[in-house]
């Protein structure tokens, strides 16, 4: 089953019907409200509104882990990571969608950022963090809906909750990274672990503020071209989730995360950690 993680100005859809709001808590504490399995256009996709319903949560503060064992416990094979991002070069304007395939994680806060440890030891590669077949997939879709996509790039993702300085803005585009965003790492990350499909859509507002010529990022334009953003979204997931298991199903990400890269014994891990292990993996 699809999965749709709504970010900034995705907290909701008006084409979702929900059909059954899910169970929120996991062996991660609890997930994001909003947690849902919803119908669109007659077919069922999961959907977790990422910051909560009323958008309560900073990007610090969002439960990654959570979000993410609560969508693959009720059954997604593939998630979509809809986000709000700026843009970091010229040719990425505000309304346009970017889906990136490569990362550069500047968070600084303490994010969970893996389902391992407490003796539960695993190794996974993260070289290719986005489903290649996903986001070819995805961008077709996108521009049969007349929606100005560009396929490939790298999201750096950084602390927030506040916009980047001038200089940090001109660092990151010295990095070689096209859009910035807050909320992309860990998901990526979790997302492998659990051996789920990972498709960012990452939907531009506005430059970041490298670029002088333009005024300087504010709430207000953000929110202006994220409601338009938000149309154009869901026009995309309403012909992903009508494509069914054939928009991931030659996809080789489920062998990728706990399921062949834990390295732990069986026999040395808890009742709990054997219980949850088996879900992810």
């Amino acid at each position: 089953m699809l999965a749709v993680i709504g970010g900034s100005g995705f907290e909701k859809f008006e084409g979702f019907e929900t059909v059954e709001v899910l169970p929120r808590q996991t062996p991660f504490g609890q997930s994001s409200t909003g947690l849902k399995r919803v119908r669109v256009a007659g077919q069922e996709l999961l959907f977790i509104s990422r910051h909560g319903e009323r958008h309560e949560l900073l990007p610090t503060e969002v439960n990654y882990r959570a979000n993410l064992f609560a969508l693959k416990r009720a059954g997604a094979r593939a998630i979509v990571s809809v986000s709000a991002v700026g843009s970091l070069r010229t040719e990425h304007s505000p309304g346009q969608l970017v889906i990136p395939l490569q990362y550069i994680d500047r968070t600084k806060g303490v994010r969970a950022h893996t389902f391992c440890g407490a003796g539960v030891v695993g190794h996974m590669s993260l070289a290719h963090p986005v489903c290649r077949t996903l986001a070819e997939r995805a961008a077709e879709v996108a521009r049969a809906t007349t929606c100005d996509t560009h396929l490939g790039g790298t999201y750096v993702c950084i602390e927030g909750p506040n916009f980047s300085t001038y200089a940090e803005s001109m660092s990151y585009r010295s990095l070689g990274a096209d859009i910035i965003g807050m909320t992309n790492f860990p998901e990526y990350a979790l997302a492998r672990e659990a051996g789920l499909s990972y498709l960012p859509l990452s939907f531009v507002t506005d430059y970041d503020c490298w670029d002088t010529s333009r005024p300087h990022v504010t709430l207000e334009a953000v929110l202006t071209i994220m409601r338009t953003n938000n149309v154009k979204a869901y026009r995309i997931i309403e012909r992903l989730v009508q494509l069914g298991d054939a928009l991931y199903a030659d996809c080789e990400c489920r062998d990728q995360g706990l399921k062949t890269g834990l390295m732990t014994n069986s026999q040395d891990l808890t009742d709990a950690q054997r219980e949850w292990l088996a879900i992810l993996s």
